[in-house]
């Protein structure tokens, strides 16, 4: 009988830790910042002069009944006013009336006119009809040599907001069929919005409020309104994964519950084996809100995988005929090897893998200490006798099944050497599924729009802002920049514009021409307000938005060296980054690195299993076991499908089962029945909840279980065959 003192203490703190997570709920997010940490976003957060960078979202405006939203001048002032009434709230039919979040920037493709307008003292918000902003003519409209550069601007925010196969008039008449002397011509036009959480505390933005307006307008006017592009792609995702929580989660209890019960026939210790679980993982929430750990959607992996491993004490302590101390032994070692094998995870690159490797940790952590220090005395009284005769001892022929341990080794490495090579590159599309109409949604957009198809690469430079020899240094490297293949280009047909933006040029003449002066007298673009970066009110960097081709990982791997290279010619420090090129590099350097993190893995469970049970054999056994398993599990998520953010931690976690497995069955002890039911017991529970995992339609968490699914079979196999190898030497009798 344990002590009462260590009981009550760890029982006192979990409840506590409980009670935190309904005081202080964490709120579940999913966006590329919760997949991967980007250099270059993340400075631009801490030193840009404005606050509207984060929530970058996109809404798609079409009339009811398909007129055009641009040349059409009622239709162009009734979109105007929407505008006005979005951001003033004057009009409660269409006003933002959610106190959860705020805009902090609307960019519309008539706010930018009004500007080219303006430049040449013309007014769209007080013209009547378009001839009376068009005439005189314009020569060149606003993309000759003489125009201004709010004209440029205008040019480039119509070339991004409205269709490829738009009329653009005045914006570029060097195109086909355009003319100066006629408005754009487009059916349906983009608007790029910002919002951010009203509590400046918050690490989530309810991106959904935008949907929410969306379907209020589309109902109050005559538009029809939708939110489209990346962020709301991420939107989508957490809501399937939000539901996929709710409606795997607790039916995942019951299956735990009903399979315990159909294999051990003890309600009793069903009931408290699920509580423990439940008091654990709410446990769990509330030490990481305290420590105010930020957890995404797809962390919740780890709730049905804790759910999970916790049956294993609990077959070892009531169906076993291990000794209490052999058990705490063995429930120790599978302890300590599987979040050895795990936490290697904690120093990946990729931010997705840290987090949930965390929960796993913590959460696999915790069931062992309520199992070890709490529950081992209820267990052990629900044991029943087993004696250990001949009759019990499982007899087998094991100079004939010693093959079977290195035939299952050879087969886990020959799935390795047949899988494809590669990884998917971590973007939106590994969290929705395949055949989801919302990616070919997203596609059509992607073929009509010039924003969608291209993504946003940040490079940062370093420079000083009262410097001229820096503003020239800053053009050239923007001019470069700029003949990069992999840079998009509006082709007017007399030049190429490309889509970098940053410093205005024109100014390499003037000798007071520096960054500051020009940023100041100058309004920023449509990616930034305000491109400097400052710190203690003086700039130290400049930011340039530099649009590349968004389906096209190789050629931003090849952007991302090459400006590199540039960038050092001129012995400038920079920082490059955006979604598309941080992603394909992290999964490049994933590629590079999974097979080292394998056997990394193995290393620290062979030096883990090495202290914890002295004996070398065993030792190498169990990490060439897990080694295998790893590999395999590795094979199987590209052949099942592609390897991508869930696809370390799956591999890290079925190393972590086959440590767990492989030290139950390395011990040399003479095995039982009891101890074999125990095992494989154990086994199927955890498969019947990684079982209802593949049934989730968040792809993630489908691969996650699949895997697993896998990795628990290749263990509980690889083990069985092991323990025959494990008491070649000890004659019967004889335990360790």
């Amino acid at each position: 009988m344990q002590p009462k003192g260590p009981k009550i203490a760890i029982l006192v703190f979990l409840v506590s830790c409980a009670a935190t997570a309904f005081i202080m709920p964490v709120e579940l997010i999913l966006n590329t910042d919760s997949i991967f940490e980007d250099p270059a976003k993340e400075r631009i957060k801490e030193e840009s002069l404005v606050d509207n960078y984060k929530g970058q979202l996109i809404l798609k405006i079409k009339h009811d009944d398909n007129l055009s939203v641009t040349s059409n001048f009622e239709v162009v002032q009734q979109l105007i006013q929407l505008e006005q009434e979005l951001l003033d709230g004057s009009n409660p039919d269409t006003s933002w009336e959610y106190d959860s979040t705020i805009i902090t920037k609307l960019e519309t493709p008539f706010s930018a006119w009004q500007e080219a307008f303006e430049s040449r003292n013309r007014s769209l918000v007080n013209a009547s009809k378009w001839s009376d902003v068009l005439s005189p003519t314009i020569d060149g409209g606003w993309c000759g040599n003489q125009s201004t550069t709010q004209e440029i601007a205008a040019f480039q925010t119509t070339m991004l907001l409205l269709p490829k196969d738009s009329n653009f008039g005045i914006a570029c008449p060097s195109f086909p069929g355009a003319s100066e002397l006629t408005p754009p011509d487009s059916d349906e036009i983009l608007w790029m919005i910002w919002l951010d959480s009203s509590d400046k505390g918050a690490p989530v933005t309810d991106w959904n409020t935008l949907n929410l307006w969306a379907e209020k307008v589309s109902e109050n006017t005559d538009f029809e309104i939708e939110g489209v592009g990346i962020n709301m792609l991420f939107q989508k995702s957490k809501n399937i994964a939000e539901d996929d929580l709710k409606s795997i989660l607790i039916p995942s209890a019951f299956i735990l519950v009903a399979v315990m019960y159909a294999i051990i026939r003890d309600w009793k210790l069903c009931a408290v084996t699920l509580g423990s679980v439940g008091l654990v993982i709410v446990a769990e929430i509330g030490i990481l809100s305290v420590a105010g750990v930020q957890i995404s959607i797809i962390d919740a992996i780890a709730f049905p995988i804790i759910l999970a491993v916790a049956v294993d004490g609990a077959f070892w302590y009531c169906k076993s005929s291990r000794s209490r101390e052999e058990v705490r032994s063995l429930l120790l070692l599978a302890m300590v090897t599987t979040l050895a094998a795990v936490s290697l995870s904690i120093f990946s690159p990729i931010k997705a893998q840290n987090t949930l490797a965390l929960m796993m940790i913590i959460g696999i952590f915790l069931d062992w200490l309520l199992t070890r220090f709490v529950l081992e005395d209820f267990y052990m009284s629900r044991r029943e006798d087993v004696s250990i005769t001949n009759e019990n001892i499982l007899l087998s022929d094991s100079n004939n099944r010693i093959w079977a341990w290195p035939v299952c080794l050879a087969l886990m490495a020959l799935v390795t050497a047949i899988s494809p090579p590669g990884v998917e590159v971590f973007d939106v599309n590994q969290f929705l599924s395949e055949d989801d109409p919302a990616l070919d949604e997203f596609e059509e957009l992607q073929n009509q729009y010039l924003i969608a198809s291209s993504t946003v690469t940040w490079v940062i430079i370093d420079v000083e802002g009262d410097s001229h020899a820096d503003y020239l240094k800053a053009v050239n490297i923007q001019k470069q920049i700029g003949q990069h293949p992999s840079v998009i280009s509006f082709e007017t047909g007399l030049y190429e514009t490309p889509l970098v933006m940053g410093m205005p040029y024109g100014y390499e003449s003037q000798n007071n021409a520096t960054i500051d002066f020009i940023s100041e007298t100058n309004d920023g673009s449509s990616v930034l307000d305000d491109h400097r970066l400052q710190s203690d009110g003086e700039t130290i960097a400049l930011v340039i938005g530099v649009f590349i081709d968004g389906g096209n990982a190789g050629a931003a791997l090849d952007f991302k060296d090459d400006v590199s290279s540039l960038v050092e010619d001129y012995d400038t420090g920079h920082t490059i980054g955006g979604e598309l090129v941080t992603g394909a590099a992290l999964a490049e350097e994933f590629d590079d690195t999974r097979i080292i993190q394998i056997l990394a893995a193995g290393f620290c469970v062979f030096l883990i299993a090495l202290f914890v049970s002295n004996s070398p054999s065993r030792a190498v056994r169990i990490a060439v076991g897990t080694i295998a398993v790893g590999a395999a599990v590795d094979g199987f998520a590209s052949i099942i499908g592609e390897r991508g953010v869930s696809t370390a931690p799956a591999v890290l976690l079925g190393m972590g089962f086959a440590a767990d497995y492989l030290s139950h069955a390395s011990a040399g002890h003479r095995e039982t029945k009891s101890d074999n039911f125990a095992r494989w017991g154990a086994a199927i529970t955890s498969i019947s909840i990684f079982v209802l995992l593949t049934f989730a339609q968040f792809p993630p968490a489908k691969q996650t279980g699949q895997l697993l699914t896998i990795s628990i079979l290749l263990s509980v196999v690889l083990a069985t065959t092991l323990k025959e190898v494990g008491i070649l030497d000890k004659p019967i009798g004889c335990e360790e």
